[in-house]
This record gives structure tokens, sequence and C-alpha cells, in this order.
């Protein structure tokens, strides 16, 4: 398998720095932490740069706060210095590993994303008989770091980029506590393995993609799965025998004890394809989809809520509100709303 090399030096390019200052600031320039960067625009950059480059860049303290929907999670901001680095990082990166992913791999992908992955999955709903939709235990928190680690010595041989992003996952923040034990473990594997990436950054989600990416090739590859599709840890099979999905299962729960990760025996579901249920936040059906009722009320909530106090970028916020429903059946909704 070829394996990238040489990327360092275009991962600490003034250049690409910068445009990664840029990305970073997209939709937070007016954030007084952004706009004093932005003072010392060229000083900070350079200064970025000779740490990187003398290695003795160090990573800053995350802020975190709790997210209540669509379930419980902690979101971690890094600072914003080190969101250039990730950018900077994924710039160049980020393409490599694209490049083995397969095409119905639908999260944080350019010209991917949910309602495409919505989209394909209802076709397969039209297709196929029967349908197992799964979910991982706690995702995020589980990812084991020396397994992520040793899957990029697969893609990229730099030991430069390999100590950047050795860096970066090893200075991943706290996380929620998986106590989850595996073939081979004592008592204290819980304790002594390093686990979990922050969700918020872009780094995490690059790298929570490529940590299943051979995964995905399992299923499609090995088990012969002719239709599926994922979004992060969301995964769904088709087919037209039950029982080949059972076996898939099994099979599925055996590779998963791989990379230390287990399935959410709660939301495993298997059914045939005319009932209509919820994924990615639509309610899906063979022949059209609504909104699922948690975001409608959603909708309404943040819509009353502005008729009070209009957010400063309301506009932008309408509009993001009237794609995402515009993606389902959803008329009735937006003329009630009048938006």
């Amino acid at each position: 398998m070829k394996t990238a090399k040489n990327l360092y030096k275009d991962i600490t390019s003034f250049e690409n720095l910068l445009s990664a200052g840029y990305q970073a600031a997209q939709g937070k320039r007016e954030r007084e932490y952004v706009l004093q960067f932005f003072q010392k625009l060229e000083d900070n950059i350079w200064q970025i740069q000779k740490d990187l480059c003398d290695r003795s860049y160090w990573p800053g303290k995350y802020s975190t706060f709790e997210i209540y929907r669509p379930k419980n999670r902690m979101i971690s901001a890094a600072p914003f210095r080190d969101r250039i680095v990730h950018h900077a990082l994924i710039n160049i990166i980020g393409p490599i590993l694209e490049k083995g992913f397969l095409f119905d791999c639908y999260a944080n992908r350019l010209g991917k994303g949910t309602h495409r992955a919505i989209r394909r999955y209802q076709q397969f709903l039209r297709n196929f008989a029967f349908v197992l939709k799964c979910d991982l235990k706690k995702y995020f928190p589980s990812i084991d770091h020396e397994i992520l680690k040793k899957q990029m010595r697969t893609k990229i041989a730099d030991n430069k980029t390999l100590w950047l992003i050795d860096t970066i996952i090893e200075h991943s923040n706290d996380q929620e506590f998986v106590r989850e034990y595996f073939a081979g473990d004592t008592l204290f594997s819980p304790i002594e393995r390093k686990r979990g990436l922050p969700i918020g950054n872009l780094t995490s989600q690059y790298f929570a993609n490529f940590y299943l990416d051979g995964f995905d090739h399992f299923v499609k590859e090995v088990l012969g799965c002719r239709a599926y599709v994922r979004y992060v840890d969301d995964f769904v099979l088709f087919s037209d025998s039950k029982k080949e999905l059972w076996r898939w299962l099994k099979a599925i729960d055996v590779f998963l004890e791989s990379l230390r990760l287990k399935l959410n025996s709660k939301r495993v579901m298997l059914y045939p394809s005319h009932v209509g249920t919820s994924f990615l936040g639509q309610m899906v059906y063979k022949s059209h989809r609504r909104l699922c009722r948690a975001n409608v009320s959603s909708f309404y909530k943040r819509w009353e809520k502005w008729q009070v106090n209009p957010p400063e970028n309301m506009n932008q916020r309408l509009a993001a509100l009237k794609g995402h429903a515009n993606q389902a059946d959803t008329i009735g909704l937006l003329k009630h709303l009048r938006i």
C-alpha cells in the first residue's frame, strides 16, 4: 500500500497556515479572540509556523459545553490558534484520507452530507426488502488512540506529519469514561488505554471517519453488502434476506471488537423496508419523507423565540432551517411559519 511522504513542508508553509487562519475564522470574524489574532495576523502565523517547524508546538486547553439534542454530548472547542493548525493539517492530509473512503460514507465530506445520505437511504429502501440499522455505543469517547495512530501509518509515512497527528490525538481532552472490556483485556485496560476524541475538532471529524474506513470496506468487500450507508457512527445495511442481515450483524460485532467498539444494542433495528422509521432527523418512507416530531417541535420553539428576540444572523439561520425542511415534505409547516 502506497503511503504519502514529504507532507510537512506543505502543512507548515506560510501560505497554507494563512489560508487555515481564514478558514478557522469563517463565521467567527466578529469574535473578540479572532479580532485580536487578526490584529497581528502575519506575526501570529509566523509564530505558529516556527513552533511547528521546531516541533515546540503544544496544544492549548479546550473549553467545553453540553448539548442535549439529538442526545447529550460534550462539545469541545480548541483555542483559535490550535484550530488553525487543525485546518492546516487537514488541508494536506484530508485529500489523502479521502481517497480510500467509500462512496456511501457521507459525514464531513465535500459533496456529501446529511441530505444526500437520507436520499441514498430512501433509494435503497425502494430496492431492497429488509433494513438493518445500527449505531455505535458512545463512538467518539471510545475511539482508541493507539489503533487510530496505527491506522494513520498505513496512509502516511512522513515522521514529522505523524508527530503532529500524534500530538493532536494525544492532547485530546478527557471524554466520557466508557467501561468496556474486549478479548485479552486485564481488569485495568479501560483505564490504561487512552481513548476519546473531542467532538468539535475538525481533525476529530476526519479521524472519526477514517477510524471506520476499514469497517466500511469490510461490509462492502468481505460481507458483500451491495447497499450500505454510513454517517459518522450511524450505518445501515440493506438486503432482500432477513437471515443474511442477521448473519452480517454477527460478523459486524466481531469486526468491531478489533476496533474496540461495541454496537448500541438499544438502537440496532432490523425491519421491512416498507416500514417508515427515523434516519438522520427525518422519518423516511419509500414514497416520502417527514421531519421527525422532535425536529418539528424544535423548529417551533426556535421560531417563537426569534419572534421575541431576533438573533443577529436571523436570515442565515432561517435559510438553514428552510433548507433542511425543504429536503422533506414540509410545505404545510413552512406555510404555517410563513418562511
